[in-house]
């Protein structure tokens, strides 16, 4: 019976067949049909064919209870093979994760070495406060990642990925403390943010007030130990949180300087940099609204804004650092300050230093460590002192040769007062004193002899003493050095340290008798310049602390216009 029934389903499915075929099958083939067509046709019946095939099987299949049993069978063989190829080849299985990374179908060695690769390369963690950002390295936050544990792990998560993924922890952890302390202190130099005080603004010809705001400065510690106790979640997410707190404004009223505020932005404002060494004067200026968004209400009046100050004044830091090859420079931290005593004072104009780096020379036929001092400007011990590993007693200098000068800011420690100057003519044995470029003192003065020479270069005028003593090692005997008085003595340079040379009038010798006999117009001293008694006392009371003092020769020619002029009208160099 069951073959019986068996045939007339075989039949019942030809006669199934044997319809389609004949209600698909055209009734006429024209007979103008190209190859092309042909082709075509007979290439669906093929088509038809192996559908039917595969639609009959497909039929017995499901209806034939043996079939089933087998394609079971297929299914649970395919998937203990594929099991034991992942279990047998050490292979991690599909759609397990970690770092963004599918590391399906590989070995633990490929995994860990995908891993590191990415960590190593491209991985960055974006450290965000509100709208602003900054990017990071793992290495940058001291963050330390063990690739193989993460890979051993995946391998260890087995088959919990099919069918919807799995994420494996990464296994980091904070290596280096120091290394991110470090990183995030740096960075909240960039992410602090000052409040901003009560300023003022121009609308129209009106000033107004400008309201104040809060700030914030990053907490590290706070950020830190974030970065400590979340470290897998911050590199599976990318992202560090910074701890930002807020910093309130010191006066948030800028009313009450209304007045002294429109008096001081209604001026021009001037930024004036001097140069004592050339006796030179660059003037830097801006327009009202630049001014006065420079001002803000402090505690006790107005106050410099010094984050908005800034960008002038690196822009006129780069200007003169590029005329000069780097050589001269302000300091902003001196500008600073005299912007806001400025400020404070309620005056538009102010003077700033120009400063110089130090540098080097060549050395050319004939130098010696002192005449390299004398044709610079610069003491010999300050060069000495600039070249430690060089003896200059015993070491020969070869054309060719480099050392290193110092900055001669040295010589001139405390700030220089434009418009006074003194000028020293070595070879005519003369003075000439200038205050705005007119001259005020001239007369003949003597300087050091042979021996003891008075130094040429840019110097000032650092000590005042109405009497001071000297000695020499000429008035050494067997009863010890006898010493010398010096009437209105102003130092203005060191030989070495804590041996000074100066401006005096007479010298009141151990015996009695005035050095030179109180002559002057010749070398007599050793190493000072000395002047009239009288002169001398005129020119203490003129020459303040700080007054510039050039001291020119034929081997130090006159630096300044003034220097020119004298060095013109005392009879040249």
């Amino acid at each position: 019976m069951n073959g019986h029934h068996t045939e007339q389903r075989r039949g019942r499915a030809r006669e199934r067949i044997r319809a389609r075929q004949q209600r698909r099958s055209p009734m006429a083939v024209p007979g103008n049909v190209s190859s092309n067509n042909a082709s075509r046709v007979r290439g669906g019946e093929r088509l038809d064919t192996v559908r039917l095939f595969l639609s009959d099987l497909w039929w017995r299949a499901t209806h034939t209870p043996q079939a089933l049993y087998a394609l079971g069978g297929l299914v649970v063989l395919a998937g203990v093979i594929f099991v034991l190829s992942h279990v047998l080849g050490g292979r991690i299985f599909p759609n397990v994760w970690a770092l963004g990374v599918d590391l399906g179908g590989m070995t633990i060695d490929e995994a860990t070495q995908k891993l590191d690769t990415l960590w190593q390369r491209s991985l960055r963690i974006s450290l965000t406060d509100e709208d602003r950002s900054w990017t990071a390295s793992p290495a940058d936050l001291g963050l330390s990642f063990d690739a193989h544990a993460t890979a051993e792990a995946a391998r260890g998560a087995g088959m919990s990925g099919i069918p919807f993924g799995i994420g494996i922890a990464p296994h980091v952890s904070l290596g280096d403390e120091l290394a991110a302390q470090t990183y995030l202190l740096d960075l909240s130099l960039q992410a602090n943010l000052a409040p901003f005080n009560a300023g003022y603004h121009w609308v129209g010809e009106d000033l107004e007030p400008v309201a104040a705001r809060a700030g914030k400065t990053m907490d590290v510690a706070a950020t830190l130990s974030d970065l400590m106790t979340a470290a897998q979640e911050i590199v599976e997410t990318r992202r560090l949180d910074l701890v930002m707190l807020p910093v309130a404004p010191s006066l948030e009223d800028a009313d009450r300087y209304l007045e002294a505020a429109r008096d001081l932005t209604s001026q021009t404002f001037q930024l004036t940099g001097y140069d004592p060494f050339v006796d030179q004067e660059i003037t830097w200026s801006t327009d009202r609204d630049t001014f006065t968004s420079w001002i803000e209400a402090g505690a006790d009046g107005l106050d410099l804004r010094a984050d908005a100050f800034r960008p002038f004044l690196d822009a006129q830091a780069r200007t003169l650092n590029d005329a000069d090859n780097g050589l001269r420079f302000i300091e902003p931290t001196d500008v600073t300050e005299k912007m806001r005593d400025a400020i404070r004072a309620g005056v538009p104009d102010v003077t700033v230093r120009i400063r110089y780096r130090s540098t080097t020379y060549e050395v050319v036929s004939g130098d010696t460590g002192n005449r390299i001092a004398r044709k610079t400007g610069i003491p010999f011990f300050l060069i000495q002192q600039a070249n430690p590993n060089l003896d200059f007693e015993t070491t020969t200098l070869y054309v060719g040769d480099t050392i290193q000068l110092p900055s001669r800011d040295l010589v001139l420690p405390i700030d220089p007062v434009p418009g006074k100057r003194i000028v020293v003519n070595l070879n005519t044995q003369s003075l000439v004193a200038y205050e705005n470029g007119a001259e005020v003192f001239n007369w003949p003065i003597s300087s050091g002899i042979s021996t003891a020479p008075t130094s040429p270069g840019i110097f000032q005028i650092l000590t005042h003493n109405d009497v001071a003593s000297g000695s020499s090692y000429t008035l050494c005997g067997d009863r010890g050095c006898g010493q010398w008085q010096m009437y209105w003595f102003m130092g203005i340079y060191e030989v070495i340290p804590g041996l000074m040379n100066g401006f005096h009038g007479a010298v009141l010798l151990p015996g009695g008798q005035y050095l030179g006999g109180g002559n002057v117009g010749q070398p007599y001293t050793y190493g000072c310049v000395m002047s009239r008694d009288d002169q001398a006392q005129q020119l203490y009371q003129w020459a303040t602390e700080g007054t510039v003092v050039e001291i020119i020769s034929n081997e130090f020619q006159p630096q300044s216009d003034v220097g020119r002029a004298a060095a013109t009208l005392t009879g040249g160099i």
